[in-house]
């Protein structure tokens, strides 16, 4: 399975063999959950949701260093 995040400050992606939480597949690119939104097709989708399949992720950076 690949994930493909992508956004103005994000283009990482992340293979697994199995279904993974999307917090953790964030993480294992570096990504960190709480200064962002994923979204997919215009939907936000929760922190918690497993992705069992290849899809492509909109992240949206919510909050930066200042």
């Amino acid at each position: 399975m690949l994930i493909k995040f992508y956004g103005r400050d994000v283009d990482q992606t992340y293979q697994s063999e199995n279904g993974v939480k999307l917090r953790d597949a964030l993480l294992q690119c570096k990504i960190l959950p709480s200064t962002v939104i994923v979204s997919y097709q215009d939907q936000i989708i929760p922190l918690s949701t497993m992705l069992n399949e290849d899809i492509e992720l909109l992240v949206t950076t919510v909050s930066s260093g200042g």
